[in-house]
């Protein structure tokens, strides 16, 4: 087995170097770290949220919107995933798509006054 330096070391370690490159917004190079972080541990919601996150700020839209629709059905009451998951849409002109997930991260968050 070949290893690079984006799949090096322990789930830990490989967590702790993809926000790295995220907070440097070396966003190409944290979904690299992150994709085969989440296609080998699928569960937590932290490492697939910033995999999205990732995804959006390097303008993997459809990327992004596959992982976020991924959190919200696990998690319909995650609420960043939600507004995410609004805003990728929005980014992709699907603007009648994004608006239901956009009130409900705004209900989510106590923003009644934006419904």
């Amino acid at each position: 087995m070949d290893t690079t330096y984006y799949d090096h070391g322990t789930p830990a370690e490989r967590w702790e170097r993809a926000q790295l490159f995220f907070d440097a917004k070396e966003y190409a190079a944290a979904a690299r770290v992150l994709g085969k972080l989440v296609e080998e541990v699928p569960e937590p919601t932290g490492p697939r949220l910033l995999l999205a996150r990732a995804y959006y700020h390097s303008a993997q839209l459809r990327r992004a919107e596959t992982e976020l629709r991924v959190i919200v059905e696990r998690d319909p009451v995650e609420h960043y995933a939600r507004l995410m998951l609004g805003r990728t849409l929005q980014r992709q002109a699907r603007h009648e798509e994004a608006e239901p997930h956009l009130r409900l991260a705004s209900a989510l968050a106590g923003d009644f006054d934006e419904l």
